[in-house]
């Protein structure tokens, strides 16, 4: 057998050719072809970057894991295409204040002014606040004085009159009432301030303005409203000067048969500070809350632990309403430009920029400042009580007063008033809660601003004549310890008598 031979033969005859090599299945030949990649000479990838890239694809094609390794191909496309992802910062979340718990009450005010000075409404707010008093039944008063003489007193009853002005009301007609129902002497030493009062005859001892409950028998009820409502009365000097500009009111409200509101507005430093709250003075005002705080209180608001939150105070409706924001109250209420005004009020913190809005809407509004000459406001310029006492005067005269922060001042004055009209208090009490939703509205008009505040003004006429319950002041709710009830249609009645 001869081997076969690779090389040509020189004899020129050619030899039989090696049998060739075994071709590959046609199943291997399908699979190589469909696996090839190949690129067209354009779409050859150029930066080093792009070369990575086709050859990682190119790769994966060839591998039967191409669908394991799509979702990282999918994630990684994406973080390329977003750019550069930090995993040590956090969402950022933007906090939304919440509703009525930020004051935005001037920026409410240059919205709704133009639409409240082309208000052209014709209602006489004056004449109309107070519907629910002049239904049929009323109250009056009917306390019966002693004709007969003082029994033999039993002893001595010594007491304070602690505090301002009304918890010195208070001591007294407590004072009174108990010595009354214990047949005992009252001494009454000097006041503190001894000119507020009258009797020139007491001192201090030991408080007693809240040692009394307001649940007594009848016979000590009938003692404080003696007390109260016909036996105490300021001092000559306070007196004559609060009717004097009782009398001046009356002349700058003749336009309105000189019937004009006072306002009780607390929006002294102390009473800001004290309240925590946070207007529109940026860093000049926490600094002056700051200071006046750590003055009056030291350390009481910067305790350890302790927790401010100015917006919940305010969505509570404890934060003292600005000047501002008593004006677009009252003029939501129906009350134009025209009414006449009595402030009853301390040194206003910033008053230069936070009483001019509040004249604006109110040019005839008037303080016992202004109404009185600095010659008759000397004697009592140096002395809150008597200041207090003199704005005690003035508002319990006026058809409509505004209390806009609560506090003794306005409690007593509510009862005296209630007891001098019928029952009804004629007093406008705002639910600050809903002023802090209507100040904090951007979207709200006029209009439906308006017709808010008007409910909110029926809703305390409704509430004018309340009775006393269990554990309310008898010197807030007169009615019925201290009145009784009468029917207007009979006691308008002609007598038959003869």
């Amino acid at each position: 057998m001869h081997a076969y031979n690779r090389l040509p033969s020189s004899s020129g005859h050619n030899t039989p050719s090696p049998p060739q090599s075994p071709l590959r299945s046609p199943r291997y030949n399908r699979y190589s072809k469909s696996r090839s990649v190949r690129f067209p000479p354009s779409s050859q990838p150029r930066t080093l970057a792009q070369r990575f890239a086709w050859i990682l694809l190119s790769v994966l094609l060839r591998r039967q894991g191409i669908f394991l390794f799509a979702p990282l191909i999918y994630i990684s496309g994406m973080l390329l295409y977003m750019g550069t992802v930090s995993f040590d910062v956090g969402p950022i979340i933007t906090h939304r204040p919440a509703a009525g718990s930020v004051y935005r009450s001037p920026q409410l005010y240059a919205k709704l002014r133009p639409e409240m000075d082309s208000d052209n409404s014709t209602i006489d707010a004056m004449s109309t606040v107070w519907r629910h008093f002049h239904k049929g039944v009323e109250w009056r008063p009917c306390i019966k004085n002693s004709s007969g003489g003082l029994p033999e007193s039993y002893g001595y009853i010594f007491v304070e009159a602690n505090g301002g002005l009304n918890q010195q009301r208070t001591s007294i007609c407590n004072a009174v009432a108990v010595a009354g129902y214990l047949n005992a002497t009252l001494v009454i030493p000097n006041f503190h301030y001894h000119s507020i009062w009258r009797d020139p005859r007491v001192v201090r001892i030991s408080p007693f303005a809240n040692r009394l409950s307001m649940n007594a028998p009848p016979v000590v009820q009938r003692l404080r409203c003696l007390a109260n409502y016909e036996a105490l009365r300021f001092s000559h000097p306070i007196l004559d000067l609060g009717e004097k500009l009782v009398a001046r009111m009356k002349e700058k409200s003749a336009n309105s048969s000189g019937k004009y509101i006072s306002v009780h507005l607390r929006f002294e430093e102390d009473m800001v500070a004290f309240s925590c709250c946070v207007y529109d003075g940026g860093d000049k005002e926490k600094t002056d809350m700051d200071n006046a705080r750590e003055k009056g209180w030291r350390g009481k608001f910067t305790k350890p632990g302790r927790v401010i939150r100015p917006g919940a105070i305010r969505l509570n409706g404890k934060c003292p309403l600005t000047p501002l924001e008593v004006g677009l109250m009252l003029r939501g209420m129906g009350f134009d430009n025209h009414t006449a005004i009595y402030l009853a009020s301390g040194r206003i913190y910033n008053a230069e920029n936070n009483m001019a809005p509040l004249f604006e809407m109110f040019p005839l509004l008037q303080t016992k400042e202004m109404l009185a000459s600095e010659e008759e406001l000397a004697p009592f310029k140096n002395f809150s009580s008597r200041m207090a006492a003199i704005d005690y005067t003035v508002c319990l005269y006026s058809e409509v007063f505004v209390t806009t922060q609560g506090g003794n001042f306005p409690q007593i004055l509510m009862g005296h008033r209630r007891y001098m009209y019928g029952g009804h208090s004629k007093t406008i009490r705002p639910d600050k809660r809903k002023l802090a939703l209507l100040f904090d509205n951007p979207n709200i008009g006029w209009k439906s601003f308006k017709r808010h505040l008007l409910n909110m003004r029926g809703h305390s006429d409704s509430k004018g004549i309340e009775m006393k319950r269990s554990n309310d002041s008898i010197y807030t709710f007169p009615c019925p310890d201290c009145m009784c009830r009468t029917n207007k249609a009979e006691d308008s009645r002609p007598s038959t008598a003869t």
